[in-house]
């Protein structure tokens, strides 16, 4: 597979199944989010040495995988068999979310990101998820398994946030709690 077809030099690019439009498409800016986000929850995985959460970090990004093939997917002239969603993917996250939060001491206020540069790492991967979600609204209908989608990303950013507060509890970072100036 070559890695350069030069069909990309004029500014656009093409869509699963030809369609082409233009590199800054809001299809192109979604699944490109999803990328960046997957490339950041591979930095985390390799970070993390807790086999159980890398394991759930490569499903994640396989499942990431999955919706920017269905956000690039050009559902009026592509007629591929694509993986799709499952509603247990959000459920396996929502489970795996109330297993750390029940190892966690409860939320009094709002945290400052940081204490140690994994849990940071997690903050950044949350704040491309929630871009990502965003991004992903402005699609029409059209796309497949959109609700899907923005229900997992949603789920995912819940996911990555407490992931933060458990990684600062294991590796014995202060949360640091947000007091406002008045």
């Amino acid at each position: 597979m070559k890695v350069y077809t030069k069909k990309g030099d004029n500014g656009n690019t093409q869509l699963l199944g030809g369609k082409k439009v233009p590199k800054h498409h809001k299809r192109i800016e979604s699944y490109g989010t999803v990328d960046e986000l997957n490339s950041y929850v591979g930095l985390l995985r390799d970070l993390i040495e807790n086999k159980e959460t890398v394991n759930t970090l490569l499903d994640i990004q396989d499942r990431l995988f999955t919706m920017g093939a269905l956000l690039a997917y050009d559902d009026e002239k592509n007629k591929m068999n694509l993986p799709l969603l499952d509603k247990v993917d959000v459920t396996i996250l929502e489970e795996k979310i109330d297993q750390m939060n029940d190892a966690l001491l409860p939320m009094r206020s709002f945290i400052l990101p940081g204490g140690h540069s994994t849990v940071s790492f997690c903050h950044i991967t949350r704040c491309i998820c929630r871009r990502a979600e965003r991004l992903t609204t402005q699609l029409d209908q059209n796309v497949i398994q959109r609700e899907l989608i923005l229900k997992y990303l949603n789920r995912l950013s819940d996911y990555l946030f407490v992931l933060g507060r458990a990684l600062s509890n294991e590796l014995k970072a202060t949360e640091i709690p947000w007091v406002p100036k008045t």
